[in-house]
């Protein structure tokens, strides 16, 4: 407690001398909004920036005043060149956006979605792009127009799709998909078209849900889908579930989740243990201006009820190159502590975790002035296990490398569906339960886009502070 309340403290008095300096440099550029916010930019960056040390122009010292400092900002024609200038040359994540109200309503799940979750492929030899579909999400176009799992299409309102097209097709709030189906690796049109309508929609990131009974195994599979701490009560909820029906074994999908809170991943975490309470799940890494800061295993919820712990000692993780950040930390949280399988494909490899800042006097929200929209979520931590084992920027490696079937992905939850399947092989020991495998011979892919790319909550994990 004494770290994490040093913690905290060193946060506020950061928090009060950076504002300080913002709020002077403010009143010298009332009416330079492009300059006020490059201000911003570089003021944050230099106290939060995990990469501070990697960039000399955020040292403490490197400008010898304030009309130093201005002459290097008016340099950039843009806080965006600025903020991409200031980026560690490996920093794939950290972003600045310009309307900070959208960005909190996709870090809440909320976006604009037809409801069908897809990926792109491209076909090797003949370098035709087609879509599949990965799942539906409930109450959306997609569900009302029957969109399923597995589906293939190629063209969007007639117009085949390429891979310099693509993003342009699918940023229509309305467009119909044209169905396909692989022969071999021929991509061959169906006479079939869906048309489908974006609206606002706040996905439950609990797609999927169920119990598996095999000999005297009562398997449980969840497919969870984000980190959401809005729906922390419900995933509580469903381990309750699983806890009162005894499960043996849990296998846990996160072959589409591309991360989301710290905290939401360090509560599932004693979610599927209980074990281990108060030992240390992960440690976080700050630049020189913060303390590390130690993440326990917990046993209550944010809102103070008893976690519904399983007390697991296996578990078993279904992972893609889709699944990241939060995903990563729990994967990598646990590792130490039990035995961990993981199954499907390696993951993206992002250790490393953001915080809004906002564009006020001390980049808090609460004191955002009006009109003030710009915020940014830059890397200002990275994770590290329980065994010191951080920085797999090839993303963690499977047990199992099983990569899923584009012309046979299967129904989700369902004993055969393939990563399921293969973990279900692993929980039993009975190779009888395998399934006839298809011949995926025929179809050599590449995997270009999925549907989640274009969300401002893509790849994030993220705290409160």
């Amino acid at each position: 407690m004494r770290k994490i309340s040093f913690c905290i403290f060193s946060f506020i008095i950061l928090i009060i001398t950076a504002s300080c300096f913002h709020e002077d440099f403010d009143d010298k550029i009332k009416d330079a909004s492009v300059l006020h916010t490059q201000n911003f930019v570089y003021e944050g960056l230099k106290q939060f920036y995990l990469y501070k040390s990697d960039k000399e122009e955020l040292s403490d010292d490197f400008f010898s005043d304030q009309e130093d400092l201005e002459a290097y900002l008016n340099t950039f024609g843009s806080a965006e060149s600025l903020f991409e200038s200031l980026l560690f040359h490996e920093d794939r994540f950290s972003i600045l956006v310009s309307d900070f109200r959208e960005l909190e309503k996709q870090l809440a799940g909320i976006s604009l979605s037809n409801g069908m979750a897809f990926g792109l492929a491209k076909i090797t030899s003949s370098g035709k792009v087609f879509g599949y579909v990965r799942y539906v999400m409930p109450g959306t176009s997609a569900e009302e127009k029957g969109v399923q799992r597995g589906m293939l299409f190629n063209k969007i309102n007639g117009t085949e799709l390429t891979e310099s097209n693509y993003k342009q097709l699918l940023a229509s709030d309305q467009y119909s998909i044209s169905l396909a189906a692989l022969q071999g690796e021929n991509l061959v049109s169906l006479d079939q078209n869906i048309s489908l309508t974006k609206a606002e929609y706040a996905e439950n990131p609990i797609h999927l849900h169920t119990i598996i009974e095999i000999g005297n195994h009562k398997i449980g599979y969840l497919m969870y889908n984000a980190f959401n701490r809005n729906f922390d009560d419900e995933l509580n909820a469903v381990f309750g579930i699983f806890k009162s029906a005894g499960i043996t074994d849990l296998v846990l999908d996160l072959r589409y989740n591309s991360g989301g809170s710290i905290e939401t991943s360090r509560a599932l975490a004693g979610m599927i243990t209980g074990q281990f309470t108060g030992q240390l799940f992960a440690k976080e890494v700050y630049n020189q201006n913060f303390p590390d800061q130690d993440l326990l295993f917990k046993n209550k919820t944010a809102g103070g009820s008893a976690l519904n712990s399983l007390f697991l000692n296996d578990l078993y993780v279904l992972t893609s190159a889709s699944t990241a950040s939060a995903s990563e930390l729990l994967i990598n949280g646990l590792n130490p502590y039990i035995n961990l399988k993981q199954i499907g494909d390696f993951t993206v490899g992002k250790f490393q975790g953001s915080v809004t800042l906002y564009d006020s006097p001390n980049f808090s929200r609460a004191a955002v002035q009006p009109g003030h929209y710009y915020a940014m979520q830059p890397l200002i931590l990275k994770t590290i296990n329980a065994e010191g084992f951080t920085d797999y920027t090839e993303g963690l490696a499977p047990d199992l490398l099983e990569k899923e079937s584009l012309n046979d992905l299967g129904t989700l939850g369902h004993p055969e569906e393939n990563l399921l399947n293969k973990a279900l092989q692993m929980i039993t020991g009975d190779l009888d339960l395998a399934k006839p495998k298809a011949d995926e011979t025929l179809l050599h892919f590449k995997e270009i886009f999925d549907n989640q790319q274009e969300n401002l909550n893509y790849r994030r994990m993220y705290k409160s502070l």
